[in-house]
């Protein structure tokens, strides 16, 4: 690979990590300083591209890695042989689900790599199709293992984030406090929640309290604030009052909170398993409470059917999915889990938008006439008789009576701590943007 120097080097990197340790963007966090003593001149803040959530093999996230810097030909190899290091020696080898991969490229984007980025995003694409497009355009990609982390990395070189992105500044733990629990002041996060949103967002859950900031597992990654803009999340982070030491911090430009994932489809016919759809449909039976506390229900359009699920942790939410009644029109969203013995192809719903709402009839017995009492029935077709006054009638029928519903056409989204990295958030509706960063905030990275 040669590189001119007007060209940018494009640096994709993906599943380094695995369930017991690790994380790519750390791998990334590493190679940012690195790269800055190296001389490299960084054209945006790292991307983290959030991949498909409903493929099987995905680890937590299921983010990609993109640096893209200016360099100068003779600083080339030198660099190339940084990211292969740091990624070697900061990945988890010895785990069987962890087969990293590093993509290079060089010079301008272009439409097919930035198409095969979509798909990547919310559909299923194989090794093949990116090893043909890594050759047609003379990129290098190094694979570990099985390598299957080069479609990831060719994937984040692609998605340029022109669409619509949000930030993140990540925070990381020294080595000896992996893997303990983590300490923040509770009362600061809390203030700072209050102070930045909606331009920060996912800081907190409303209806349980539980802070959303810091992940659960042994990953190093000590806190990370998601916002708007650079500035934002800069400023947020400051406000937070950590109760151990930071080894570094990096601001991410990156898909989260955007609905990459979702895509439309017309016909429940069409759904595919693994994808992520929106469809509309008509609820088409009575929603249903199985073990665990997860309410489904069915929707129909084009002669055909599927299940939709509000999981028990999705709270209130599910509370709104249980209201529903036959007949009412909803739009939904989430990912597909195919059909098995156990369970129809279902979506596992992330939003519902209900569109128009079914009237709800209560069906009564008719009120005598002659001495309001309530009547009662004689029979299937044969009409109702007063047992006070003895009156009858042979053509008196229920009387309808339409119910409140305790439900509004609105859109329903789970609560934060129920979203999956690319769930746009309520607070995010109105909030979208597009194009690149004209520039860098300074510091946007420590060290």
């Amino acid at each position: 690979m040669t590189l001119k120097l007007s060209e940018a080097l494009h640096i994709g990197i993906d599943d380094t990590d695995s369930p017991r340790i690790g994380c790519t963007t750390y791998v990334a966090a590493l190679l940012v300083e690195k790269l800055t003593k190296l001389g490299a001149s960084f054209i945006d803040y790292p991307n983290i591209i959030r991949l498909n959530p409903n493929v099987p093999w995905k680890t937590r996230g299921n983010g990609a890695l993109c640096l893209r810097v200016k360099i100068n030909d003779q600083q080339l190899n030198k660099i190339k042989e940084t990211v292969i290091e740091t990624v070697e020696e900061n990945s988890d080898l010895e785990y069987s689900g962890t087969d990293p991969g590093i993509l290079f490229y060089s010079g301008e984007v272009t439409p097919n790599i930035t198409n095969f980025a979509k798909r990547t995003i919310q559909d299923v694409v194989t090794m093949n199709e990116a090893l043909k497009l890594i050759e047609t355009h003379h990129a290098e990609a190094i694979g570990f293992k099985k390598g299957r982390g080069i479609i990831g990395a060719l994937a984040a070189v692609g998605e340029k984030l022109l669409g619509d992105h949000t930030y993140e500044l990540i925070t990381y733990r020294t080595p000896k406090n992996r893997g303990t629990t983590r300490k923040l002041e509770a009362d600061s996060i809390v203030k700072m929640d209050k102070q930045t949103k909606p331009f920060t967002f996912n800081n907190i859950d409303p209806e349980t309290g539980r802070i959303l900031i810091t992940p659960r597992g042994p990953d190093p990654i000590l806190y990370g604030i998601r916002g708007e803009n650079p500035e934002i999340v800069e400023k947020a982070s400051k406000m937070i009052k950590p109760l151990e030491e930071i080894e570094r911090w990096v601001i991410f430009r990156t898909n989260h909170g955007t609905d990459a994932h979702l895509q439309l489809v017309q016909n429940i016919s069409q759904i595919q398993p693994y994808k992520s759809a929106i469809i509309r449909g008509t609820v088409a039976a009575q929603p249903r409470t199985i073990p665990g506390g997860h309410v489904i229900f069915t929707i129909r359009n084009d002669g055909s059917q599927i299940d939709c699920a509000a999981y028990e942790p999705t709270g209130n939410f599910r509370f709104a999915a249980k209201q529903l009644i036959k007949g009412d029109m909803v739009e939904v969203y989430g990912g597909v889990r195919p059909a098995t013995t156990q369970h129809n192809q279902t979506i596992n719903l992330e939003k519902m938008k209900i569109l128009k709402l079914a009237p709800k009839i209560s069906y009564h017995n008719p009120t005598c006439p002659k001495c309001n009492k309530t009547m009662k029935s004689m029979g299937v077709n044969k009409g109702f008789r007063c047992e006070k006054c003895s009156f009858r009638s042979a053509k008196a029928t229920k009387v309808s009576i339409e119910l409140r519903r305790n439900l509004k056409e609105d859109l329903f989204i789970t609560p934060p701590r129920a979203h999956r990295h690319l769930t746009k958030p309520y607070s995010r509706y109105g909030m979208e943007k597009s194009g690149l960063p004209s520039n860098l905030l300074q510091p946007w990275h420590y060290p």
